[in-house]
């Protein structure tokens, strides 16, 4: 399909969104697994919570348009976790992985904070307003996930900082 408005870009915006989610829900278990701290466990198990809730909006959104979100692969997100995967895979367990798979972590935040952005002013411009609510909402989620693991990552650097070769 040609994406020729803003309505159309809308749209194909929101299934990259939809795919980055799922991937993410396919993601997390794996860095669930691979964290050592506790506190970082538990950050990704509240924040799959929350990208489950996500996808559910999501698709909410697709509701109201009449619209399926799905049929599209983000190819960002899929790149972004790869590098997140090697992480877990390259970095000997401990807090040196813990602080690799944060930092990975907070890849994968930034980018879904850039997109859920935008499409929340596409929302706005389009006078979709009950979207740009549910839109804001997943995006200020994003964002206080990616604060808890700045906020984690104070300590598990620290101690990665010490680690012995």
């Amino acid at each position: 399909m040609s994406v020729d408005t803003l309505e159309k870009l809308f749209i194909e915006e929101l299934k990259d969104l939809y795919s980055a989610e799922k991937q993410i829900t396919r993601a997390l278990p794996k860095m669930i697994k691979a964290a050592e701290s506790e506190e970082l466990k538990t950050a990704f198990e509240k924040h799959l919570e929350e990208t489950n809730t996500h996808v559910e909006r999501l698709e909410q959104i697709g509701e109201i348009l009449g619209r399926k979100l799905t049929g599209k692969t983000c190819e960002g997100m899929k790149g972004v976790l790869a590098e997140g995967s090697e992480v877990v895979e390259e970095v000997i367990e401990g807090t040196v992985r813990d602080a690799g798979v944060i930092s990975a972590a907070q890849r994968v935040e930034h980018y879904e904070m850039a997109g859920y952005g935008a499409v929340r002013e596409y929302a706005v411009l389009l006078g979709q307003d009950e979207i740009a609510d549910l839109l804001e909402e997943t995006l200020e989620e994003e964002k206080a996930a990616d604060a808890k693991l700045t906020e984690i990552a104070k300590s598990v650097n620290s101690e990665a900082l010490g680690a012995v070769a």
